[in-house]
């Protein structure tokens, strides 16, 4: 096997438009006999170009890559961005990466894809340089979810709003978070609703403020769960948590230090600040019973 065939982007989420990227870089990878690699890229690229405006991401890189190989991906690239790969002009970027770097046959893009410095370069571009160089490129029409194009950036804004059940449908699978269970204020416990406090790692998108009914897997099991996300008003929280109520587990079970993995199905209200903890005891209850019926766990 020899060459590649190269499909390049953030990836950020591996969603329902990066599979159809994903689909036909490994179609176009047999016609070729090459080897079928994504190439992306880390930090985020406005890390470095728009520092100010540098987007929360859907997954870490290491979440990336393993749905990139779950889906029939032969190699994953993870280029540095940096000032210098900035600088890059197209053809450049075309000859010292895409050729030199990856030896490319092949490179499948989406339709809008910009590429060089200052994003100069376009898919007309992209399709000239090939040719000149005898490499096959192949724009790929872009899918479109909710009567809008599918996108990260786009799904990122449905998740601000906390519509879970859109970006799952943009996604392909439910949006998931994962983190190890750290020691919180424990007042949960003190009301009869024990959460784990997911430590989230930082620079990761958050659904908006509210209370979900999720899937909490844990390394051994799998649990209905009542999540919160948000600063906990009634007790005036300082920045925002993700705290699991599980569902149907043991007394006493201790998470602490272990990895809880959770994965929102629909959200069941906004977060709200209460008169005190008898009233928010009152909702959680009532949060409880609508999460069973959500997630089908009566």
């Amino acid at each position: 096997m020899s060459g590649a065939v190269v499909t390049i982007g953030n990836f950020d989420g591996v969603h329902r438009g990066h599979l159809q990227l994903i689909e036909r870089t490994r179609a176009l990878a047999a016609v070729h006999a090459a080897r079928s690699v994504v190439l992306t890229f880390d930090p985020h690229p406005a890390a470095v170009v728009r520092p100010d405006r540098v987007p929360p991401m859907l997954q870490p890189v290491s979440e990336r890559i393993a749905q990139l190989r779950a889906h029939g991906i032969d190699e994953v690239v993870v280029l540095p961005f940096d000032t210098a790969l900035a600088a890059l002009d197209a053809a450049a970027f075309f000859d010292e990466v895409l050729v030199a770097q990856l030896d490319a046959v092949g490179i499948v893009v989406g339709e809008n894809f910009r590429f060089g410095r200052g994003a100069a370069g376009d898919v007309a571009m992209l399709v000239e340089l090939g040719a000149q160089r005898g490499v096959t490129v192949e724009p790929v029409g872009l899918v479109r979810a909710d009567d809008a194009v599918l996108s990260s950036s786009a799904l990122r804004a449905r998740l601000a709003e906390g519509d879970v059940d859109a970006v799952s449908r943009g996604l392909g699978r439910p949006f998931t978070l994962e983190g190890e269970v750290v020691h919180g204020a424990a007042r949960g416990r003190t009301i009869g609703f024990p959460t784990a406090n997911v430590a989230v790692a930082d620079g990761l998108a958050l659904p908006g403020d509210g209370v979900y009914a999720c899937w909490a897997s844990t390394p051994s099991d799998v649990h209905p769960a009542v999540v919160n996300v948000g600063q906990r008003p009634t007790f005036d929280g300082r920045g925002r948590t993700v705290e699991a109520h599980l569902l149907d587990v043991e007394e006493g079970l201790d998470l602490y230090g272990q990895r809880l993995s959770v994965a929102f199905v629909a959200r069941i209200r906004g977060e709200q600040r209460f008169e005190g903890p008898a009233a928010l005891v009152a909702r959680i209850r009532e949060d409880v019973i609508a999460g069973r019926r959500l997630l089908g766990a009566c």
